[in-house]
């Protein structure tokens, strides 16, 4: 309990208007790596498989589906020799053939859909044509909106379907040879600074709803339909469709910023910042969303590299938050403590007996050598037998490691098949209920910013054209699609998509749509941004084509992060402002759908959109939340940020409806609190005329807890101010007294 105070708590309402195929095993003598050359086989614990490469199944425990996962799992390393063993703490995992047990590639990737990065997932040949419209490539599989689009829809039902239909095709690549089980997404890092190059990657700045989104996301690719059946009550043995892996833990959210590079970065961070934001979205990963895998980061934390720091992965990871899966360094992770950070002055093998110590349980290696098209170095692999030789690495630390491992796999039936699953191939593969879920989920993401005098909807009955400028006008794959995505199976420009209502002129219309923002070229993974600008000579384009037009233009915005795109909001020629993130395959018709009103926009950003000014009062290096005075840095986030220079605020977002609220029930400063922090949000269509009463049921101790200066978390006494907002700038607000009696 806390002293007497005042804390302003926000509920967030968002108001809109109304064939069996076979997956394909590597037999045991293959030398490839892992690609089938004789035979498919559908799971491990096949007796026809063991029996070609010359051995008898009934010999090996670890095949017997009778027993609980546990003895399986320690009578199949009981089997390995240490050589065999630490050969499989890499992502690119030998395997053991010797006693039946095939490679197994560990590293997919699924942030917004399948992605091509990671040697796993297998697309067709990129040199085929994908139609911008009708029937979709084989194997290329639904390109979502990027996740902080997403997260612009607060909207978990989404959040948890795109996760159900993620996990749908990547099993149906499995069952075709082209895709592994094992997926590390979603990135849950907290957007603390508005340079950061992953924005886009991210739900956002409120670690709460980060959170919401991982539990979402997460539920949807594991959570097997009816997985009652068989399981005991062990949460060690509930099934997984797939496996998700929250990442990067922990503190993670400089890439590289005028040469301060995450490979070489120290977050200092306070106690209290770390439970409060950096920590929260991670422990509602695992507590409440059952993560099979989190991944650790690259840089250090408070001077130890996260992957190495047994307080953040044994202690709080597995003993406080008790995780059941496995943890994975981020790729390379290892190496960059000797290479990099040079951390201690520690050799390889010391590095790698300090992670696994530490409590990791895999090393991702984007440096192995592929010779004969076998990956031959794997950090983790290449050393690890060297710090056993010298005495630094335990075999009984390897044995923890892989049981986390095939214990995973074990739920994943991997070893014994999963029955129903196994009837999923290439029709499941970017079905046309995929693709609907990704243009609603693009529609529900679109935030209005701006809409001078009802410009939009657009009328395209009363238009004979409409003039199309830009430099996103034909925005190619990449930047519609974002990073961590592979080839789309269907991609609609948003030329394409207008062209579908009205004509598209080139010499000029009634009605001029500019489509700008930014791409991967300035924000993206391994990229801080220099400032929160169009680049120059947009905005002057922008400038020149609003003073041309005989009309208000609708200027479009591509982005992740915000853009300081003052100019525009208060110029009268530029009529209209709508965020559109980047937003995937379908992400064309969804830009046409909001414009020409078939799609009331109900979005709201899941960041605050800072004026550029911001950004010169402190380093992206300050980890620090709250203001710094005696810096003259100020807070971080709308939690902590107060001051004049927001652009557009944390939630903010119009509609082309008006709302009136209600309050129909109201029975529901310390130093230091946040300003205000996100309680509860809910999405909830609303039909012209009509009215709905939506029910918040607050915990206390979750909703007005609070982390003060020494970590602990606290429920202060005193009247806290409960406000229900909209995005609209109108919001209503109650007291709420809170007391405690001995």
């Amino acid at each position: 309990m806390a002293s007497s105070t005042h804390l302003a708590v926000l509920a967030i309402l968002l108001l809109v208007p109304l064939s069996t195929a076979r997956a394909v095993l590597p037999s045991s003598n293959d030398d490839d790596g892992g690609s089938a050359k004789t035979a498919a086989y559908t799971k491990v614990c096949d007796a026809s498989r063991f029996a070609a490469a010359g051995l008898d199944m009934s010999r090996y425990r670890y095949c017997d589906a009778k027993l609980p996962y546990g003895d399986r799992v320690r009578d199949l390393i009981g089997w390995m020799t240490v050589e065999e063993k630490v050969s499989n703490l890499g992502d690119w995992a030998a395997g053991a053939p010797r006693v039946g047990l095939p490679p197994y590639k560990w590293w997919s990737e699924a942030l917004h859909g399948l992605s091509s990065t990671g040697p796993t997932t297998k697309f067709d040949d990129l040199k085929k044509p994908r139609l911008h419209s009708g029937r979709a490539a084989v194997f290329n599989g639904t390109v979502f909106a990027n996740v902080i689009n997403s997260a612009a829809s607060f909207n978990e039902s989404l959040w948890r379907s795109i996760g159900q239909a993620i996990s749908t095709e990547a099993r149906a690549m499995y069952n075709l040879g082209k895709g592994g089980l094992t997926y590390w997404s979603p990135n849950i890092n907290v957007v603390r600074d508005p340079r950061w190059g992953r924005a886009l990657e991210t739900p956002g700045e409120d670690p709460f709803v980060v959170g919401r989104y991982a539990v979402n996301f997460v539920r949807g690719m594991q959570d097997v339909d009816d997985a009652a059946a068989g399981f005991n009550g062990d949460p060690l043995s509930r099934p997984l469709k797939t496996s998700a892996c929250c990442k990067h833990y922990a503190a993670y959210d400089v890439d590289d910023w005028y040469g301060h590079t995450r490979f070489k970065f120290d977050a200092r961070v306070t106690e209290r910042d770390m439970v409060e934001t950096f920590q929260r979205p991670f422990e509602m990963c695992v507590r409440d969303g059952d993560a099979s895998a989190v991944m650790c980061s690259y840089n250090r934390v408070n001077g130890i590299p996260a992957c190495a720091d047994a307080r953040l992965l044994a202690g709080t990871l597995r003993r406080d938050w008790g995780l059941h899966g496995y943890i994975v360094s981020d790729c390379d992770a290892v190496r960059v403590m000797t290479d990099n950070a040079t951390w201690l002055g520690y050799t390889p093998a010391e590095a790698s007996a300090a992670s696994l110590k530490a409590g990791l349980d895999l090393d991702c290696g984007e440096s192995w050598i592929v010779q004969k098209g076998k990956p031959v170095m794997d950090f983790l692999s290449t050393y690890g037998m060297a710090a056993v030789r010298q005495g630094k690495m335990r075999e009984s630390d390897i044995d923890n490691a892989l049981v986390n491992l095939y214990t995973t796999l074990m739920r994943l039936g991997y070893f014994d098949g999963m029955p129903r699953y196994e009837s999923l191939d290439e029709k499941d593969i970017c079905s046309e209920a995929h693709r609907s879920l990704a243009l609603d989920g693009a529609r529900q993401s679109m935030v209005l910013l701006k809409n001078l005098d009802g410009l939009l909807p657009l009328d395209a009955s009363k238009l004979a054209s409409v003039a199309v400028r830009g430099p996103h006008a034909e925005a190619p794959e990449k930047v519609m699609d974002g990073d961590y995505t592979g080839p789309p199976c269907r991609y609609i420009t948003p030329r394409e998509g207008i062209s579908k209502d009205v004509n598209i002129s080139q010499q000029g219309g009634d009605v001029t749509i500019y489509m700008g923002g930014i791409n991967m070229h300035i924000e993206r993974e391994g990229n801080d941004r220099e400032d929160l600008l169009l680049p120059k000579n947009q905005t002057e384009e922008i400038l020149r084509v609003a003073a041309a037009s005989p009309s208000p233009i609708v200027l479009v915005i591509l982005s992740g992060g915000g853009i300081d795109v003052s100019f525009a909001q208060s110029h009268p020629k530029i009529g209209a402002i709508l965020w559109a993130g980047y937003p995937g395959g379908e992400g064309g018709h969804a830009i046409a759908d909001v414009i020409f009103g078939r799609y009331n926009p109900g979005g709201r950003l899941p960041l605050t959109w800072f004026k550029n000014k911001y950004i010169h009062q402190l380093p992206m290096t300050s980890m620090a939340l709250r203001p710094r005075p005696e810096h003259g840095y100020p807070g971080r986030t709308y939690k902590f940020y107060d001051g004049p220079d927001v652009l557009y605020p944390f939630g903010y977002g119009l509609s082309y409806t008006k709302f009136r609220y209600e309050l129909l029930n109201k029975e529901t400063a310390l130093a230091g609190a946040p300003i205000k922090q996100v309680a509860a949000f809910r999405r909830v269509a609303v039909k012209a005329g009509a009215a709905e009463t939506v029910v918040f049921t607050l915990n206390v101790c979750k909703a007005f807890g609070i982390v003060e200066k020494t970590a602990y978390t606290v429920v202060p006494s005193g009247v806290s101010t409960v406000i229900v907002e909209n995005g609209d700038s109108s919001a209503v607000s109650f007291p709420v007294q809170i007391s405690f009696s001995a």
